[in-house]
């Protein structure tokens, strides 16, 4: 697998690819509002990414920018496999990974200066971003515009869109240079695997899913498969109590209804918390939420 996310332009995501499945995205596009994909390496980098456009019948436009506007190049060519190729071996970081292309520069301006924040003003908004930074689901757009809005009263905004771009860059670096030190599994990474091995085997199993249990609980029925016999899920609020060392609770349910297949859920969601190495506490009733605790929180950062 190669460890990048890539963005399309009808809006899927696909992370941790095969270098055959990145080659597929490459030969398809070029349709409909279908013609880029966008590649960035886990965890994002800011500003360094590779990406390409295609519209049937023509050769490709391929990009990569390592850093800001003046490092932004591109070229041109004719082969979706050449493409393909060449960003595999960007994604695997290889030296020399372009040998034999020739790149111009793509013009992009310079960036104009961005005005310091008041230091009150910059504090409030480091305190709440490094929140979501361990909670550590955000992408590094989604965690600019919780800066840019978390601040805003009567009209009033005191941050813009530059300067809490600039305070999560810094603030998202520091989180990847921390999380480079995390040589173990952590808690977060066998609560990923027991979710995905459960999502497998018929139940919908969802992180950080809606903003609330009654919110999730209305939307899980359509965030899975149609043969789902059930499903988990925790919500915004439960990730950040994680995140603050408070344990996580999660929610869960048979999609007919019944206690029984709610229980039996519960004791298939629990055992394989439990087989994955986190420590569970349930006692068994349907109406009760599994907790997990004590849980050391580290989400690894996507982007």
């Amino acid at each position: 697998m190669l460890d990048i996310k890539v963005e399309t332009e009808n809006w899927q995501n696909h992370t941790r690819v095969s270098e055959r499945a990145l080659g597929d995205l490459v030969h398809r596009i070029g349709g409909e509002d279908d013609h880029f994909l966008v590649v960035q390496r886990i965890p994002d980098i800011p500003g360094t990414y590779v990406q390409v456009w295609h519209e049937h019948g023509g050769d490709y436009q391929l990009e990569h920018r390592s850093g800001g506007p003046a490092t932004h190049c591109r070229t041109v060519i004719g082969s979706p496999d050449r493409v393909a190729e060449l960003m595999a071996r960007w994604a695997r970081e290889e030296p020399e990974w372009d040998a034999g292309v020739e790149w111009e520069s793509a013009g992009m301006p310079e960036e104009e200066p961005v005005p310091e924040l008041p230091a009150e003003i910059r504090a409030q908004l480091e305190e709440r971003i490094r929140v979501l930074l361990r909670c550590g689901y955000d992408t590094v757009d989604e965690l600019t515009e919780a800066a840019e809005e978390y601040l805003v009263e009567d009209g009033v905004r005191p941050v813009t869109e530059a300067q809490a771009r600039v305070l999560v860059e810094r603030l998202w670096l520091e989180r990847v240079e921390e999380q480079r030190g995390w040589s173990d599994v952590t808690d977060a990474d066998r609560l990923e695997r027991a979710f995905a091995a459960l999502d497998e085997r018929g139940i919908t199993a969802r992180e950080h899913f809606s903003c609330c249990r009654a919110c999730g609980l209305g939307e899980m029925y359509d965030a899975g498969r149609e043969d789902a016999r059930g499903f988990v899920f925790f919500h915004l609020q439960c990730t950040e109590s994680a995140a603050a060392g408070q344990g996580l609770s999660l929610y869960y349910g048979g999609f007919d209804e019944s206690e029984e297949t709610t229980t039996a859920v519960g004791r298939e969601v629990a055992a394989a918390l439990e087989g994955a190495g986190l420590t569970v506490k349930w006692d068994g009733s349907p109406d009760q939420a599994i907790e997990l605790f004590p849980l050391d929180w580290r989400k690894r950062l996507v982007g």
